[in-house]
């Protein structure tokens, strides 16, 4: 169940929300089960509308018997900071968080950015950044301990998850609502994980997700979050497991049901689809000169960023991969402009973000660079810089993942 008190989330996410303004309706006691929902036919509105403007009412005879499922599907529009305002307006709009319409509505709104989560390496101090308002949050997560190193490895559906270097174990947050869950520890935890891979079973988190977990030996288990259980279907063939070498600085890139893991000697992609278990190995050479890589999608197509150094000069160059020919194309790179920032410098590249949407941390010994993306724009736009809380640590030596925030989903 969502943690649903109000002084945890709105100090946490105060920054989400707006400051609400002298008048404006309090929160009415949560102990109070909100009312029974109605149909279409019935009366939704039980408290009267507010007025539109100072001088001009809306008619509550009009309005007083408006669908609810339009209201839902309203609601499930708008921008994530307003909704979270919203929610204190009455107990009713604050229940919609555990409501399963409310959580089919927000499904069918489609994302068209994700936010970005990301942590320092060392000590767990989350920022996530919201790239609609060009803003970094920090939101407190207290269920876990300050210096905890805990990294995130995945996500799918509004959820991350989370991987406790130290102990051994998985967690999977929310991080808008800050509900959260301790994953069992699986059979080999005394190893840890070359790829996290994380896919819904539905459209939403109420279907339930997977977790796959590889080493580089190809060994696998897979987490069903409706069972509560890890389990080891199937076996890697042969064929692609004698030659299972993961690149461990790209990330895991999932299409629909399907997981693809970037691979070195040689050069290739492997796949597996958490559906059938069907595991596939496709060689696909890498372009030259090219040191720093990761692997993304965009629209159902897979992608490939990564760092090319020639003599003293390195820029950002996105590639796309052409399926007919298992070749990747060139489809953009950094302005020139920016790239003459690194001339002459040793640059290494980091993903934070690899859906649609691309975060990039360029760094150099006395140089770090945020920049995102727009893969469908081709937009470059820089990133404010972020300094996390915890000791004025900054941005030079962090991980992080793309999610869809989803207020809804429950981990």
């Amino acid at each position: 169940m969502l943690n649903l008190e109000y002084n945890v989330l709105e100090d946490s996410l105060s920054d989400l929300v707006v400051e609400r303004k002298p008048g404006a309706p309090k929160l009415l006691d949560s102990d109070k089960s909100p009312p029974a929902k109605k149909s279409r036919g019935e009366n939704v509105c039980e408290n009267s509308i507010a007025a539109s403007s100072s001088t001009e009412v809306m008619d509550e005879q009009i309005w007083k018997d408006f669908p609810e499922d339009l209201i839902e599907a309203v609601i499930a529009r708008l921008p994530i900071a307003t909704f979270f305002q919203f929610r204190s307006v009455c107990r009713k709009w604050n229940s919609l968080l555990t409501s399963p319409s409310f959580s089919e509505q927000c499904a069918d709104v489609p994302r068209v950015n994700p936010w970005f989560f990301t942590n320092h390496r060392h000590v767990f101090t989350g920022a996530i950044y919201d790239p609609s308002l060009k803003k970094w949050h920090h939101p407190v997560f207290q269920f876990l301990p300050v210096r905890m190193a805990t990294l995130p490895v995945a996500s799918a559906g509004g959820l991350i998850c989370l991987w406790d270097v130290n102990q051994l174990n998985f967690y999977v947050c929310n991080p808008l609502t800050l509900s959260f869950k301790g994953i069992p520890p699986c059979s080999d935890r005394g190893l840890a994980p070359a790829a996290v891979g994380m896919v819904l079973n539905g459209r939403t988190t109420n279907s339930g997700y997977k977790l796959i977990w590889l080493d580089c030996n190809g060994d696998h288990q897979v987490y069903d979050s409706l069972q509560n259980t890890w389990t080891c279907p199937g076996v890697v063939p042969p064929s692609i497991k004698l030659q299972l070498s993961l690149d461990l600085r790209s990330q895991t890139v999932s299409i629909g049901s399907t997981l693809y893991f970037m691979c070195a000697n040689p050069d290739s992609v492997v796949s597996y689809d958490a559906v059938s278990g069907a595991w596939k190995r496709f060689v696909i050479p890498s372009p030259k000169h090219l040191t720093d890589r990761t692997l993304a999608e965009c629209g159902g197509q897979l992608l490939l960023v990564g760092l090319l150094s020639n003599n003293a000069a390195t820029c950002v160059y996105v590639w796309e991969l052409q399926k007919m020919t298992l070749l990747w194309k060139e489809v953009d790179r950094m302005p020139n402009i920016w790239c003459l920032e690194f001339y002459g410098k040793h640059v290494t590249m980091t993903c934070l973000g690899n859906r649609g949407l691309l975060m990039l941390s360029l760094r150099s010994k006395r140089m770090n660079r945020l920049v995102t993306f727009d893969v469908s724009k081709r937009d470059w736009q820089r990133v404010p810089d972020c300094s996390f809380h915890h000791e004025k640590m900054r941005f030079w030596d962090s991980i992080g993942t793309a999610f869809f925030p989803c207020p809804t989903a429950l981990p």
